[in-house]
């Protein structure tokens, strides 16, 4: 039996407790976090907001909360390359991992018209690194967020080695939408939390066709 059958039949075996046991931790951390942020939404977005009126850091926060998400993309294409060649198995599960940030977004504007929160550059006067969006562009969930989050788990899911770089960019995209001053604090954990489920369960529930496209035998 080749290295690649062997290494793939052994996590068929042990893979999806770990990583379930994670998605299940994140997802219970970032809720109880934006829970305990929400009735000190004020206070926090005007602390984190206010820091980056610093002229560098202000320049950063607004590079990144603008454009990390495409660095993210940009990773997520260099997996998937990488994964058709040496492992079907993680190009399906990554490809799957896509489809569930597909459904994270649409769930999370559909949650955006419900809740229909006022960004807070309109409800606070507080100085901005980033124009506020027009009215009627709703502040919670941060899609900016859940994009970034459902992104850094579908790598995750498909490559775990990808953790250590696709992770930290997805908190700083995430970080830089408040300091941006465009989300509360609870909009970004709330977002992120969102992806992060959204995404492990259309992967779990893909788990069988993914093992009939690409079978561990």
């Amino acid at each position: 039996m080749s290295s690649r059958h062997h290494h793939l039949r052994h996590g068929d075996r042990t893979g999806p407790a770990g990583p379930l046991r994670a998605v299940v931790a994140t997802v219970a951390v970032l809720a109880v976090l934006a829970l305990a942020a929400f009735p000190a939404r004020d206070v926090l977005y005007t602390s984190v907001a206010g820091s980056a009126e610093e002229p560098a850091l202000g320049t950063t926060a607004g590079l990144v909360a603008e454009d990390g998400l495409y660095v993210l993309l940009a990773a997520a294409g260099v997996l998937a390359v990488l994964a058709w060649l040496r492992d079907r198995r993680a190009f399906w599960v990554l490809v799957a991992g896509g489809a569930g940030t597909v459904v994270a977004y649409a769930v999370s504007e559909t949650v955006k018209l419900l809740v229909t929160e006022e960004r807070p550059c309109r409800a606070l006067t507080v100085e901005t690194v980033l124009a506020c969006p027009p009215a009627g562009d709703w502040s919670w969930p941060s899609n900016h967020s859940v994009l970034a989050a459902a992104c850094a788990t579908a790598c995750v899911l498909a490559v775990p080695r990808s953790g250590w770089f696709v992770v930290p960019v997805a908190a700083l995209v995430a970080g830089s939408r408040v300091a941006a001053g465009v989300h509360y604090v609870h909009d970004v954990l709330a977002g992120a939390a969102l992806g992060v489920l959204v995404v492990a369960v259309v992967v779990a529930l893909a788990r069988p066709l993914v093992g009939r496209l690409a079978p561990a035998g």
